[in-house]
């Protein structure tokens, strides 16, 4: 059993919170948070000890879970690291490229298992559909949310389009060649809609939209490739895929039909499936993951450079959103 601190129990802190109280590998020692009103909350609704001291927690426990604002990600990443703690760090992993590079350098230091909370990679939906990806040529992702003052403080790349970003990492395995992207601020300081256009040097073009003033509310990603299309509805947990392959006569295509290439060029059969999405919590499923790379002694299955990689990209679009701007 590893023991386990939380820092932040704010709307994401608490869920955390309960979570971790459901798995059984993980002894939840307490957790800290600057909210005296909020505190005796959470003190109360989940019968657990609120540390007014960040370094007696610490000190305390194997793992520390960071649920706090993304502003003060590094100096309690950092300080839980050079204390040699197993750190499990909320998206995205810091403000800026250089406190990513640096707290890379301390985990390396401490020789510990960090693992970032980019909780798409875990949702059963895009769990469902990871056998399917073979090579996508052309990515598009929708990810739209009513307003929320909740995360308006940062631009809605950093609080929205990351997670689209940190999942198209994760399928597309090229560097990338160019990135193009706009954006508006509506309601606040930092654009609150953007699109960015990501080509790889193996071909494949992802376009990805983010708002966080829409209607209603939307995360999806369709997926092109050789012979298939995937759609993963990622807020209604759905997949389907859609392959073309050549006629099988004898089969009666009970979930697709065939179309005709013309003269000399054949048939093709189109069938549709909906893979089975099998119900599950993606937090709890990503905290447990993160004890089993601790106690297994394996690599997380979102590293620091994983949640480095995806700040890069998130940075590189905002750039050229301000570029943009700049130029009008």
């Amino acid at each position: 059993m590893l023991k386990i601190g939380v820092l932040g129990a704010g709307h994401l802190g608490k869920v955390h919170i309960k979570c971790i109280k459901e798995i059984a590998d993980y002894e939840l020692i307490g957790f800290n948070d600057p909210d005296d009103g909020n505190a005796i909350k959470v003190e109360k609704e989940f019968g657990i000890k609120r540390f007014l001291s960040l370094d007696e927690l610490i000190d305390l426990v194997d793992v520390v879970d960071i649920v706090t604002p993304t502003i003060s990600h590094f100096e309690y990443a950092s300080a839980a690291l050079r204390k040699f703690r197993h750190v499990f760090i909320e998206k995205p992993i810091v403000t800026t490229l250089e406190e990513a590079k640096e707290l890379i350098k301390i985990a390396g230091e401490a020789n510990v298992k960090v693992q970032v909370g980019h909780v798409e990679r875990f949702n059963p939906a895009f769990v469902a559909a990871e056998p399917y990806f073979n090579k996508p040529m052309f990515i598009e992702t929708h990810r739209l949310a009513q307003f929320n003052p909740r995360g308006t403080d940062v631009p809605v790349i950093l609080d929205l389009m990351i997670h689209d970003i940190d999942i198209i990492l994760s399928v597309v395995n090229s560097n990338i060649r160019k990135i193009s992207a706009s954006g508006v601020a509506v309601v606040s300081d930092t654009p609150d809609i953007a699109n960015a256009r990501i080509e790889f040097d193996n071909g494949c073009v992802a376009n990805l939209t983010a708002s966080r003033i829409s209607i209603k509310n939307m995360r999806k990603s369709r997926f092109f490739q050789r012979d298939a299309y995937i759609s993963v509805d990622f807020l209604n947990k759905e997949v389907e895929v859609v392959r073309i392959k050549d006629l099988d006569k004898s089969s009666s295509l009970p979930m697709g039909f065939m179309i005709d290439l013309g003269p000399g060029k054949g048939s093709k059969q189109i069938s549709f499936t909906k893979p089975e999405v099998k119900p599950l919590n993606a937090i709890r499923t990503e905290l447990e993951s993160f004890y089993n790379a601790i106690t297994t002694n394996t690599v997380p299955s979102v590293t620091i450079n994983d949640g480095y990689s995806a700040l890069e990209v998130a940075h590189k679009v905002i750039e050229k959103i301000n570029q943009s701007a700049n130029n009008l």
